[in-house]
């Protein structure tokens, strides 16, 4: 298998730091990113500083940043083979209480990072009639939770879903292969010390790991044949809940 460049967005804690060390520890070359500096270099110094790793900081609501990512990336390492595009923010606020200022917050950073440092890699991989976009979204996309207010979150992340089977399509001639992981809740600093408590939303009775879904992620990163699928991982939060 092919060393690959690997971006991961969000990539300073959590499920984007687990995909890193992933790709790392299976020998890819890795671009780390987080809007938070001195965060991510902590980050970077804890995966090794190597070679093969190298980090950008920069909020990725700004298109800038996505195409740092990407000329770092070819500066370091020739190609941009993957971008995992994992930046994002989760809160609860009811909706009537939601303002323009508060959704504006999930667009930029969940809907309009995930689009615009999409935006910066795609003509690298549409030169290299290769390449693989990996979202980050949600079975609650589908799977409503009436005592969860979290009506800004999933209006962002849905649309992370339509735009995932959308640029499938647009860009499948051009061997571009795009798709969405749909974690359940993964034991995460955004979830903090509470987050056993949402086991029985899941038919395992317990939640997630963040080695779960940088698994998924490799896996669905090395695949040829995989494109405009939304999969869920997610202890069977989709299909139902373990209800004692």
């Amino acid at each position: 298998m092919k060393k690959q460049t690997i971006i991961v967005t969000g990539a300073s804690s959590g499920i984007g730091k687990e995909v890193a060390r992933h790709f790392l520890d299976n020998g890819d070359n890795v671009v780390i990113n987080s809007s938070t500096a001195h965060k991510l270099e902590q980050v970077y110094r804890e995966l090794g500083a190597g070679p093969n790793l190298a980090w950008v900081a920069g909020n990725v609501s700004d298109k800038r940043t996505g195409e740092k990512l990407v000329t770092a990336a070819l500066e370091r390492f020739g190609s941009v083979d993957v971008l995992v595009n994992n930046a994002g923010i989760f809160e609860t606020k009811p909706f009537l209480q939601v303002d323009e200022a508060y959704l504006d917050r999930f667009l930029n950073t969940n809907l309009k990072g995930t689009y615009f440092t999409t935006q910066a890699v795609i003509p690298q991989m549409m030169k290299q009639h290769d390449g693989v976009v990996i979202n980050i979204g949600t079975p609650l996309v589908n799977h409503a939770l009436g005592g969860v207010p979290i009506t800004a979150q999933m209006a962002s992340k849905g649309a992370i879903h339509a735009l995932t089977i959308q640029l499938a399509a647009e860009f499948g001639k051009e061997n571009i292969r795009v798709n969405t992981i749909a974690p359940g809740t993964i034991r995460t600093p955004m979830h903090g010390a509470d987050a056993d408590k949402g086991a029985g939303l899941h038919l395992l009775n317990r939640i997630g790991e963040v080695e779960d879904i940088a698994q998924m992620v490799y896996t669905v990163a090395k695949s040829n044949f995989i494109s405009g699928a939304i999969i869920n991982v997610d202890g069977g939060m989709a299909a139902g809940h373990n209800l004692n």
